[in-house]
């Protein structure tokens, strides 16, 4: 009788704690976009005003004779090129409809430039299809590491780069980009938000692209991109980071699009 009742509890235990991991695996499944529940995160955020049917991405119209059209892009990144406030939708959907171009989206949320596991940005870009030809790589400028307080690193004499840091880590995503796909690197930033180290890294970023000609989207350091209305950055943005259909397809995306064709149009194959 005993022994009977000790093993209904272990039973009632180990069920507990299955039942608990489960709930902890599909709760960080609906937050960073996989896992048997990650469907709720789009419906957490179907009602924002910001992803109404109105800021519907089927409205982008294309921009004929730009110079991707018919091409195909790389977009790396972590939550905000993954859609995490958007239902899905973000850097990659807009620039598919708005250039007509094919494209790869490596989004994980709450990942690191940082080679710090499986699912950083550097072991990803590892994984990517060799064989695949790019016509252009864009890379998320991640805030991940900066609210993670990741080592900022120094720019590096030579061709070893210290994955372990962030500006290593985008040194070498920066070169392994351009040596696989031979293709234009650009990098993008978020819109500014209250972050020290995010403004570090941002900092860095212009630093590498004199190094290495690299193209920049910077949402950052524009005072005027940044200087909106209280009104529509409710409805812009979800949180400080990551924006909501509207928010990419009124706000940040045009502006990206702006400074990526003046980019591509200065590079020596354009002109």
């Amino acid at each position: 009788m005993k022994k009977s009742k000790t093993l209904r509890i272990i039973k009632i235990t180990l069920c507990s704690a299955f039942a608990l991991a489960f709930l902890v695996f599909a709760g960080l499944g609906a937050s960073i976009g996989y896992g048997p529940l990650h469907f709720l995160r789009s419906a957490l955020t179907s009602t924002a005003k910001g992803n109404s049917k109105q800021f519907g991405f089927d409205k982008i119209e294309r921009l004929d004779g730009n110079p991707l059209e018919g091409k195909n892009i790389c977009v790396l990144g972590s939550s905000v090129v993954f859609g995490h406030a958007s239902q899905e939708e973000s850097v990659a959907e807009y620039f598919g409809r708005r250039f007509g171009c094919a494209y790869t989206k490596e989004a994980v949320s709450g990942t690191t430039l940082v080679d710090s596991g499986t699912l950083s940005y550097v072991s990803r870009l590892r994984k990517l299809d060799r064989s695949v030809h790019y016509d252009l790589f864009i890379c998320q400028l991640s805030t991940n590491d900066a609210t993670k307080e990741k080592p900022l690193g120094e720019i590096s004499a030579g061709p070893d780069y210290d994955t372990s840091t962030v500006t290593g880590a985008m040194e070498f995503i920066i070169n392994y980009a351009r040596d696989t796909w031979n293709c234009p690197v650009v990098f993008f930033t978020g819109s500014r938000y209250e972050s020290e180290n995010y403004a570090a890294m941002v900092r860095r970023l212009l630093e590498l692209r004199e190094k290495y000609g690299i193209g920049v989207l910077d949402l950052w350091s524009d005072d005027d991109f940044n200087n909106i209305p209280d009104d529509l950055r409710e409805i812009y943005m979800s949180d400080p980071i990551h924006p909501t259909k509207a928010g990419y397809r009124d706000w940040w995306c045009p502006e990206m699009e702006r400074q990526l064709l003046e980019y591509l149009n200065n590079q020596p194959t354009n002109k």
